[in-house]
C-alpha cells in the first residue's frame, strides 16, 4: 500500500502545515508507505531562482513583442515595463535574498528588508506572465473565481493563467509516475489552495496515471454539500474526504490497493456512475489516540525562514466553540479533545531529538488555560528548553501569575482574538469575553514579556460606526501593549451560526447560483454597517497606521514569532504596533 500526499501553495512557506505530518504518522503507523511533499515550500523555492525568473522575463519579452492580435490578456503596461527594467536586477539578486531570509541576516533590519523586498518583487515578476493570477508572500490569487465550478474546471487547464501546470510537471508529476502510488491525496485547507490543488489532480488524470486521486481538508469539509451537487468536479478527482481524514484515508488506501469497495471508507464523497454518494460519517479522532506528527520526507531546508519552527497542537477543535462568526465544526458537533500538558512536552522533546527544533508554534484554535498553566510549569521545571507561541482567549482566569509563568516556561508570543471592543457587539458575537479582562490581560501579558498579537474585524451584523470607533479607541488606548495585529471585515462564512441562522442576526444571506462552490456569501443587514461601509472603515483605519521600518517581521505568524524570540534573546524592547517605530532592529 502506497500513498503520496501533497500540500498545495497558499501562503508564506515559513513552516510545515500539520495536515500532511499528521496523516503521514497515522498511515505509517498502520504500515502504509507514505511519500509526503509540501508543494507550498517547494513551489516558492522553485520560483525564487535565477532560472525561473529568467524564464518569466523571457515570457514577458515575447509577449511584449508579439503582434497585438496574438496577445492573450496581459498585465498592465506599466507593470510589464517595470518588470522588463527591473527583471535583470531581480534575477541577479533573488538567490542571495533567499539566503538572507533563511539565515541570521534576516534579523538585520536593513538587510532583511532589502531581501524581503527582492523576494516580493521577484514573486510579482514570476506572476506577471499569468496575469491576473498572483502568487505573493501572503497568498495566491487565481485568475478565475474558484468558488464557481465552471470557472475552476476552466482554470486548471489554462496554461495562460495557471503557472502550476508547468511547475508541477517539473516538481511532482514525474515522481508520481515513478512512485506509482495507489492513492494521491491532496490537502486543501483554504480557498486559495483550490486551484493549485485541483491543478495537480487534473495533471494526474490528464497523464492517465492509474491511481486514485482524493482531496480533503477544512475547505473540502465546508464544501461537502456543494460537492454533492457539482458532479463535474469529479472529472478531476475520484473522491473527497470530509472532516477528519486519518481513518477515512487509511480505509480508502486499503480498498484501492486490494481492489475493495471504497463505499466502506467513511467520510468519503464520490461519484458512483451517474450518482453522487457520501459514505457514513466517522466520529472525530481523539488527539490523544494519534501518533506524533511525522515530518520525515519533507524538505525542511526549503522553508523561507531564518530558523526551523515546527507546529504542534495541544487539542483538536475549540474548547469554547460558541462564537457566532466562526464555523468551528463546519455545522456539526466540534468534538473537542485535548492532550495533557505532559504529553505536549513529550512531543516537543521528541521533535527536538528528531529534528533539532527548539521553537514550537502551537496552532490550536485556542490553548485552554489549564494547559497554558501546566505546560508552562512543566517546561520551566525542565529549564525552559523550548520557546513557543500560540493562540489564547481573553479568559478571566488568565492571571498575571499565569502570564509570568508562561514566560518562564518559554512563551514568547500569544495571538488573542479581540474581534471587537464594543461590549454589545462582543455579546452579540457570543465571545464570552469582557473588556476589563481584555484590557488587564493585554497589559499584564506585555509587562511579562509576551508579544501580543490581536485579531479583530469590522462589520459584524448590527455593528454601528460608533461600535467600530470603540474598537479603534480601545486599540489606541492599549497601543503600548499590542505589538501586531491582523484585521479585516466580517465574512459570512458557510456553516457559521450567522450563516445558518441569519434571522437571529438581522441579516439576509445573498446566494449567487453561479458560485456553487462558495464558502463566503454576500449579505444585507437590517441595521448597522453594510459590507461596503465596513470595508470603508477598514481602509480608513489602514490609512492611519504608522509605517514600519522593517515590515518583513509582520508578514506571517512565524516571522512575528521569530522576531519576538530574537528581541527577547537580545533583550531588546518589543515595538508597539500603533506607535511610530524608530529604525532600530
Amino acid at each position: 500500500m502506497k500513498v503520496m500526499l501533497f500540500f498545495p501553495p497558499n501562503w508564506t512557506p515559513t513552516m510545515p502545515h500539520l495536515a500532511l505530518p499528521t496523516l503521514t504518522a497515522f498511515l505509517r503507523q498502520a504500515g502504509v508507505e507514505v511519500v509526503q511533499r509540501d508543494l507550498n515550500a517547494e513551489v516558492f523555492a522553485h520560483v525564487l531562482t535565477r532560472a525561473y525568473l529568467r524564464g518569466s522575463l523571457e515570457k514577458l519579452r515575447r509577449r511584449a513583442a508579439a503582434p497585438r492580435a496574438l496577445q492573450t490578456p496581459s498585465a498592465p503596461a506599466e507593470r510589464v515595463q517595470w518588470a522588463l527594467q527591473e527583471g535583470p536586477r531581480l534575477i541577479a539578486e533573488v538567490e542571495g535574498a533567499v539566503r538572507v531570509m533563511r539565515g541570521p541576516l534576516f534579523f538585520d533590519g536593513p538587510k532583511g528588508r532589502r531581501a524581503f523586498q527582492t523576494v516580493a518583487e521577484s514573486l510579482e515578476l514570476a506572476s506577471l506572465p499569468y496575469y491576473p493570477a498572483d502568487l505573493h508572500l501572503q497568498s495566491y490569487q487565481a485568475a478565475v473565481p474558484v468558488d464557481e465550478s465552471r470557472a475552476l474546471l476552466r482554470g486548471v487547464r489554462d496554461p495562460h493563467t495557471n503557472m502550476f501546470l508547468e511547475i508541477y510537471r517539473d516538481l511532482a508529476l514525474e515522481e508520481i509516475r515513478r512512485e506509482q502510488p495507489d492513492v494521491v491525496g491532496i490537502s486543501i485547507p483554504s480557498m486559495p489552495q483550490m486551484l493549485p490543488g485541483m491543478t495537480l489532480a487534473y495533471l494526474v488524470k490528464e497523464a492517465g496515471l492509474r491511481c486514485h486521486v482524493t482531496v480533503g481538508g477544512p475547505h473540502i469539509s465546508m464544501l461537502r454539500e456543494a460537492l454533492m451537487a457539482t458532479p463535474a468536479v469529479f472529472d478531476l478527482i475520484d473522491s473527497a474526504v470530509a472532516f477528519d481524514g486519518e481513518t477515512p484515508l487509511l480505509e480508502l488506501v486499503k480498498a484501492v490497493s486490494t481492489g475493495g469497495e471504497i463505499a466502506q471508507a467513511p467520510n468519503l464523497i464520490w461519484r458512483d456512475g451517474g450518482q453522487m454518494r457520501m459514505n457514513a460519517r466517522h466520529e472525530r479522532e481523539k488527539i490523544a489516540n494519534l501518533p506524533l506528527p511525522d515530518f520525515d520526507g519533507l524538505k525542511l531546508d526549503k522553508y523561507l525562514a531564518p530558523e526551523l519552527v515546527l507546529p504542534l497542537t495541544t487539542a483538536r477543535g475549540c474548547y469554547f466553540g460558541k462564537c457566532t462568526f466562526c464555523n468551528t465544526g463546519y455545522g456539526e458537533a466540534d468534538g473537542f479533545s485535548q492532550l495533557r500538558a505532559e504529553q505536549v512536552v513529550e512531543q516537543m522533546q521528541a521533535l527536538h531529538a528528531r529534528y533539532g527544533v527548539k521553537k514550537i508554534f502551537l496552532s490550536d484554535e485556542a490553548i485552554a488555560p489549564r494547559n497554558l498553566k501546566s505546560l508552562s510549569a512543566r517546561l520551566a521545571e525542565l529549564g525552559s528548553p523550548f520557546v513557543w507561541g500560540g493562540c489564547a482567549r481573553f479568559e478571566k482566569v488568565v492571571s498575571q501569575e499565569l502570564l509570568q509563568g508562561m514566560v518562564a516556561g518559554g512563551c514568547r508570543m500569544i495571538l488573542f482574538g479581540l474581534e471587537s471592543a464594543s461590549a454589545p457587539i462582543i455579546d452579540r458575537m457570543a465571545k464570552g469575553t469582557q473588556l476589563e479582562h481584555m484590557s488587564r490581560i493585554l497589559r499584564q501579558s506585555a509587562e511579562a514579556g509576551i508579544w501580543n498579537h490581536t485579531f479583530f474585524f469590522f462589520g459584524f451584523p448590527g455593528e454601528t460606526l460608533a461600535d467600530a470607533q470603540q474598537t479603534v479607541n480601545f486599540l489606541y488606548a492599549h497601543k503600548g501593549y499590542i505589538h501586531s495585529a491582523a484585521f479585516g471585515t466580517f465574512l459570512m462564512e458557510r456553516y457559521s451560526p450567522a450563516h445558518r441562522f441569519p434571522e437571529l442576526y438581522g441579516v439576509r444571506v445573498i446566494e449567487d447560483p453561479a458560485k456553487d462552490l462558495a464558502i463566503y456569501f454576500d449579505y444585507a443587514v437590517e441595521t448597522g454597517l453594510d459590507e461596503r461601509m465596513a470595508e470603508l472603515v477598514e481602509s480608513r483605519f489602514l490609512d492611519t497606521l504608522p509605517d514600519k521600518p522593517y515590515p518583513q517581521y509582520y508578514v506571517s505568524d512565524v516571522f512575528r514569532f521569530l522576531y519576538a524570540c530574537h528581541l527577547s534573546e537580545q533583550r531588546l524592547p518589543r515595538p508597539p504596533w500603533l506607535a511610530v517605530e524608530t529604525a532600530a532592529a
